[in-house]
């Protein structure tokens, strides 16, 4: 079995992996700088639908960070892609930020609050009562309720905060449906992010920083996974879960010694 650091490639959460809201994490650019200069195959894979790939390379470039747009994929991306395979043409009402709203705005899906196909609900900074009540009513008139990813907190510079998961159970508790949801640990986006990444799964890696998320959708692609402990989840917090990753570190500045 090869070791972690002669891996080809590399997919990796961002949120608690480089970064903190604003912050940039300890040892991240030299381990980027370390995937640059060994040829490694890499992709930043986010669960966030918040931003598009080009506002995600802005934001690590304001960091120091300069990688190409093409390294980058979330959650927006892959739920846009689903919906437009399941009903082309469809019309959604969203909850979110402009990284939904522009992926499906790219793949012809029409924003609708009357009567559309969906209620897609992803992390979104001024979600209230009156959109929560709207989408509410749009599920019970027969839309199918989508979240960009189910993941119920995410890390901040201030600390935790509600994410997509959190902020669609009152909805689905008022109308009794269950939300689908896209992003990780959803094989579809996994293996979506293998294909943009050129690399066999035996030769790949997950990084990230959520046992329920990142860790699980690793080994359910057949990827070796790596949990860093930068973010959300702490080594005694592994104890709760029926699996474990190969890797436990600090964070990505340890994978190149490993």
């Amino acid at each position: 079995m090869a070791e972690l650091k002669d891996k080809e490639g590399f997919i990796c959460d961002m949120d608690g992996v480089l970064y903190h809201g604003n912050r940039l994490l300890p040892g991240v650019t030299e381990f980027v700088k370390w995937l640059v200069d060994n040829e490694k195959h890499f992709l930043f894979l986010t669960n966030s639908s918040q931003y598009t790939p080009k506002e995600l390379q802005n934001k690590l470039a304001r960091m120091g960070i300069n990688v190409d747009e093409s390294h980058f994929y979330t959650s927006a991306l892959a739920t846009a892609h689903f919906l437009d395979s399941q009903s082309p043409g469809c019309s959604a009402y969203v909850v979110g930020e402009h990284g939904i709203l522009n992926a499906l705005y790219d793949k012809g899906i029409t924003y609708n609050d009357v009567d559309p196909d969906y209620v897609v609900v992803g992390e979104a900074s001024s979600y209230n009562l009156e959109q929560m009540t709207k989408a509410v009513r749009l599920v019970n008139a027969g839309a199918k309720l989508i979240g960009t990813n189910s993941d119920l907190t995410g890390p901040t510079e201030f600390g935790i905060a509600p994410a997509c998961r959190a902020l669609i159970s009152p909805i689905e508790l008022a109308t009794g449906k269950q939300a689908y949801f896209v992003g990780k640990p959803n094989p579809l986006m996994m293996r979506t992010g293998l294909r943009l990444l050129g690399v066999h799964s035996e030769n790949a890696v997950m990084v990230g920083d959520r046992m329920d998320t990142d860790i699980i959708a690793g080994i359910e692609t057949g990827l070796d996974t790596v949990l860093v402990l930068s973010g959300v989840t702490t080594r005694a917090d592994t104890e709760n879960y029926p699996y474990r990753p190969k890797y436990i570190l600090d964070g990505v500045g340890d994978i190149p010694n490993n």
